[in-house]
């Protein structure tokens, strides 16, 4: 042994005579390992959410000691590649999510590359200060923390909402040509242009409106996470409550519900599936789809469907009438699932296939009732949500009072029933009004 070290350092000032850059560069891998004794790497946990995914985090290790750091995405364990530590072409966006999962890590490395060239030593607690330090120091482009706030949306579940802002963010950076955008770039001028440019494509007030409220929602949390400043914020001069929806009239009578209710549709068995959602949305309350789809065996007893409303997230109890017990009793035998309507085909499905399910079926949905309105002789546009405007409209026209039928439709202030209300169509009132003088 006594030997073998005396050559070793023959061997080592040889070669830092002869090549001392390459001196340097062993140098610096060994005191890299000796400084930090850092790992860091990217993996899938175990343990699933409740959503049936595998979160994917950033694990540090140093002398022994682990951490693990959530990098907000999450996946089945199929769409994982554990060798290198990255999503595998069969998951969406694989590309993106890769490079996002690869600035995480290269972040990782910095502040340790960081540490050893000023000869410090960190612990994992260092590290861990440092890290969030990084990331509030980092200047944030609206692009990655807008995608970023996308994403938790998709792994928290929300894939409705995490569609709506993907959609809306496509919107906006298609106008700005997928330029690199920081808060204060987002300025009440380039609104205005962002106005003008969805008007050019067709949009009306309603479809604006919407646009800019995901930009504002956007905005607003970069402020609350400190990485916008209040002193920019564009919507104090851009007012969106200016865009004033245009709406078409939703509701249509009772004498009208009652026509899709009964009509014969021996000839046309393609609607039966459309006319019994319809129906069934508009006596339990004016349910919506999403919550609809989602009712299974579970959510009755004692003749009342209890469930919890995907929008407000409050438990609501409806009674099951006539109508909506034949339509339970209609699907009773024909379901091969939990659910009451046949709608989603599998248990075993994920968030992702969820929506997916629900977006196909709701268009067919929307055009079966198209189809509906005009067998009916209903001289109104159609929709999911018409059942849910008629519900409330004809209340109101039985003298039902407005906050007994916002209790009744599980909003969680009158403001918003009233937006439903104010569509009654004049001819409507006029009668009312002749009744009280006659």
């Amino acid at each position: 042994m006594l030997v073998f070290n005396i050559l070793i350092k023959i061997i080592f000032n040889v070669l830092s005579y002869s090549f001392p850059y390459f001196v340097y560069l062993c140098y610096l891998c060994v005191t890299q390992n000796h400084i930090n004794m850092a790992t860091i790497k990217i993996m899938l946990k175990d343990k699933q959410l409740s959503n049936g995914l595998y979160p994917i985090y950033l694990r540090i290790t140093v002398e022994r000691k682990r951490k693990l750091f959530s990098t907000g995405y999450a996946c089945e364990k199929s769409d994982w590649n554990e060798n290198k530590g990255e999503f595998r072409k069969s998951y969406p966006e694989y590309i993106q999510k890769n490079l996002a999962l690869f600035k995480l890590k290269n972040r990782a490395e910095n502040i340790f590359s960081d540490a050893m060239s000023s000869g410090n030593h960190l612990t994992i607690h260092e590290f861990e200060e440092l890290f969030f330090k990084y990331k509030l120091d980092k200047k944030v482009t609206v692009n990655d923390f807008w995608q970023e706030n996308i994403d938790d949306l998709f792994l928290s579940g929300r894939t409705g909402n995490a569609k709506y802002y993907r959609d809306s963010k496509n919107s906006f950076f298609s106008f700005v040509e997928n330029k690199i955008l920081y808060f204060k770039n987002i300025t009440p001028a380039l609104l205005s242009k962002y106005e003008v440019y969805l008007r050019s494509r067709g949009a009306g007030d309603s479809g604006i409106a919407v646009r800019m409220r995901a930009v504002r929602a956007v905005y607003n949390k970069a402020i609350t996470n400190g990485i916008a400043s209040k002193d920019d914020y564009p919507f104090e001069s851009y007012k969106v409550s200016k865009l004033k929806s245009t709406s078409n009239k939703r509701a249509i009578s009772f004498e009208n519900i009652q026509k899709i209710r009964n009509l014969d549709l021996t000839d046309y068995p393609t609607l039966v599936d459309s006319r019994n959602y319809f129906i069934f949305s508009y006596y339990t309350r004016g349910m919506n789809f999403h919550d609809m789809m989602k009712l299974t065996r579970n959510n009755i007893a004692d003749g009342k469907i209890t469930y919890i409303r995907s929008k407000t997230k409050t438990s609501i109890t409806v009674k099951i009438t006539e109508p909506v017990q034949e339509i339970i009793e209609f699907y009773k035998d024909k379901s091969a699932t939990k659910y009451i309507l046949p709608i989603i085909l599998s248990e075993d499905s994920t968030p992702l296939q969820l929506e997916y399910r629900k977006e196909k079926t709701l268009k067919r949905f929307n055009s079966d009732l198209k189809k509906l309105a005009t067998l009916c002789a209903i001289d109104s546009t159609l929709t999911s949500y018409v059942a849910r405007h008629s519900f409330a409209t004809n209340l109101k026209h039985k003298g039902i009072s407005t906050d007994i039928i916002s209790e009744a439709m599980g909003h969680q202030n009158i403001a918003i029933t009233q937006t439903y209300l104010k569509e009654l169509e004049s001819s409507i009132i006029d009668e009312a009004v002749e009744k009280l003088l006659q």
